[in-house]
């Protein structure tokens, strides 16, 4: 009687979390279709929701109903599509690496993609669809691997993040100096970049339609499998799953299914990353949506209902004339950065913001002779980055010039040369005390110009100006470059300030306002003009082109400054960088002391920014390396990173303008280059 009595009540338990479960996923569905119907209204001409209903109906006038069969429609179905297998992709990810920062953007899934594309367009071979999949997906897939295998596997980590942020920077770095280097033959490929649904037509949909349902499909019979993995990996071999063959299947068709998306549309982002997070709560509430099977058709239809959305948005809020040229993936990385953001702000970050490691101290006659044989280094890169070039120069011309008796050639080549060189030195010198002093200041090593943000603000100041008023001059490029890293940087080192600048929230609070530049970068260059667009390209690559006396004036002036309040307060770095109490056992106002370095830095990387454009990764090199040759020490540590920045930079500047010469590359691209594996190398030496 005890078991007939209670069995009927425990079954109508269990059932109203299934039942609601399926309410959830049907509202999902609906809140598509109602998306789905407004997009379809929306574009340039004027076809309405009658004219939309005539055409689907066979009714309408040839015109209209030519607008929403071959432009409005196929949009549509591409962001249901895109929306879909990115969020499906994304969620599968995050299951097999156990981390909820992982996604198509954050394991450089995208910027693979993109190089294996851009060395394709380059080569001049014009490829069908299906084919640019395939290319897409192979680019992907090494991508991922990498960053996988350097990150490691564990819930909550940000060093997945950092891996794949620094991995995709190099590689864009290298796809845009293809895009550079072969202007006709990746023609449009930028604007691709930006991610947009628009099509012409359903011939892309059709073609990717059966990739993408594989993808799918292949995820959705490992789902089991994925399920026995969030237990662990000793229950799920207990259980007889394949642990390693399960996640190597999960990644290769979360590639698959992330390279269709890309094929299609160009790189949509964030939305494999946001899309999980928005349903993640439900599974808290509906038990049902942990299991796979489950929980991932909610996500796709969150993602479907993302994309659609940044689009309904857009050109809601945006004329439809200018919304036409602005890419949906712009909205979704604008979101993307946000929800970065708010992640790190609420994740719970036990990573602490730690002294330096332990260092040799070398004795004063080392110390000297580093010092002097890196001055050397400086003047003979400096002299050979005057003499050599598309126009090879000797000594006696320099001399000649000097003292104002070369010959018009000669006087032209140096007149616009030894600008070049010395924006490269001021620039790097700049930009690795700007390095030491933030690094010194949170006592974070991954803490960077770049990473963390100041750069991309700079930037994005600078790249405003440039594409508003042309004829801006140096001073005013300063000025709003200044106004932007300040506006990054207050928003960077005031998140990250609480808590005592831990060094995941600090690093991730910086990409995701660095994701934020980067969308409204692409998005003035986007609905600028194309010279414009051009330049402010060119500029982003890190290039000393076309720099004059007045625009290195900026960055020399404010390099003495911060040199010397290094110089002057070295001490005060030497105690900010040990902790945050002994500082104030010795009567130092720690606040303050820190603002004050955080506004020379600030200075440095935005009159950098302004005179050379973007240069990364010099901020994390050059201290790093100073640190290794001569400890700890400020006041040994700022004239060596110094030196090695200034170096840097420009044999970099010297490299990208004369390997490939009458063509150049930007310094940027190259130390990029660089700086990448260095970075990289710094994560896992972190690890181990």
């Amino acid at each position: 009687m005890a078991v007939t009595a209670t069995a009927p009540a425990t079954r109508p338990q269990a059932a109203p979390p299934r039942r609601g479960a399926a309410a959830v996923t049907a509202a999902l569905a609906l809140l598509v279709a109602a998306l789905a119907v407004v997009d379809i209204t929306q574009g340039t001409a004027a076809v309405g929701p009658a004219e939309v209903f005539k055409a689907l109906t066979g009714q309408a006038d040839p015109a209209d109903a030519s607008v929403v069969i071959a432009s409005r429609l196929p949009r549509t179905t591409a962001g249901l599509l895109v929306g879909v297998v990115l969020a499906v992709a994304g969620a599968a990810l995050q299951a097999v690496s156990r981390n909820v920062l992982a996604s198509p953007d954050t394991l450089a899934v995208n910027a693979g993609s993109y190089l294996a594309l851009g060395v394709v367009g380059a080569t001049g071979v014009s490829l069908p669809l299906l084919a640019s999949s395939g290319v897409a997906f192979a680019g992907g897939l090494l991508a991922a691997g990498v960053v996988l295998a350097l990150s490691g596997l564990g819930t909550g980590t940000v060093r997945l993040v950092l891996a794949g942020t620094a991995l995709a920077l190099g590689l864009n770095s290298v796809t845009e100096g293809l895009l550079l280097l072969f202007p006709e033959q990746t023609e449009g490929l930028y604007q691709w970049n930006q991610g947009s649904i628009g099509q012409n037509g359903f011939d892309g949909v059709l073609q990717m339609l059966p990739v993408a349902a594989a993808g799918l499909v292949g995820l959705l019979l490992t789902a089991r499998r994925v399920d026995a993995l969030a237990l662990g990996d000793d229950a799920a071999r207990g259980l007889g799953v394949p642990v390693r063959a399960t996640r190597v299947t999960v990644v290769v068709l979360a590639a698959l299914l992330s390279a269709a998306a890309v094929t299609l549309a160009g790189p949509i982002g964030f939305v494999g990353l946001c899309a999980p997070a928005l349903t993640r709560p439900l599974a808290r509430r509906f038990p049902a949506f942990v299991r796979a099977r489950a929980g991932w058709p909610a996500v796709g239809l969150a993602g479907a209902a993302l994309v659609l959305g940044s689009d309904v948005l857009l050109r809601a809020l945006v004329p439809a004339d200018t919304a036409v040229a602005v890419p949906t993936g712009v909205v979704t990385s604008l979101v993307g950065a946000v929800f970065l953001v708010v992640t790190a702000l609420r994740l719970r970050d036990t990573a602490e913001a730690g002294a330096p490691d332990r260092l040799r101290t070398p004795g004063r006659t080392a110390f000297r002779v580093t010092v002097a044989v890196l001055a050397a280094a400086v003047a003979g890169v400096t002299v050979a980055g005057v003499l050599l070039g598309d126009t090879g120069l000797l000594l006696g011309d320099v001399v000649n010039w000097a003292q104002g008796r070369a010959g018009r050639t000669v006087s032209f080549v140096l007149d616009t040369r030894v600008p070049r060189v010395l924006a490269a030195l001021s620039a790097g010198a700049a930009l690795a005390l700007a390095g030491t002093l933030v690094q010194a200041v949170t006592r974070n090593p991954l803490a960077e110009p770049g990473v963390l943000g100041v750069s991309g603000g700079a930037a994005l100041g600078a790249v405003l100006l440039v594409t508003t008023v042309p004829v801006a001059g140096s001073w005013a490029v300063a000025g709003a470059a200044f106004a932007g890293a300040a506006t990054a940087s207050a928003v960077v080192f005031g998140l990250a300030a609480r808590g005592g600048y831990r060094q995941n929230r600090l690093v991730l609070v910086g990409v995701g306002v660095a994701a934020a530049t980067t969308a409204l970068i692409s998005l003035l260059i986007v609905l600028t003009d194309p010279f414009n667009a051009t330049k402010a390209l060119t500029w982003l690559s890190g290039s000393t082109y076309g720099r004059t006396m007045p625009d290195v004036l900026p960055v020399a002036l404010v390099l003495a400054l911060g040199v010397g309040v290094a110089v002057a307060r070295r001490t005060e770095l030497d105690l900010v960088s040990l902790d945050g109490d002994t500082p104030r056992l010795l009567g130092l106002r720690l606040s303050r002391v820190r603002l004050g370095f955080l506004v020379v830095s600030v200075l440095l990387s935005a009159t950098a920014v302004a005179s050379a454009g973007t240069i990364g990764f010099v901020g994390l090199v050059a201290p790093h390396a100073a640190r290794t040759l001569v400890g700890r020490r400020h006041v040994r540590v700022v004239p060596i990173a110094v030196l090695l920045g200034a170096a840097l930079v420009c044999v970099a500047d010297l490299i990208g303008r004369t390997v490939i010469a009458p063509a150049q590359l930007g310094a940027g691209l190259m130390t990029a280059v660089i700086g990448t594996p260095y970075f990289l190398y710094l994560l896992v030496r972190s690890r181990r």
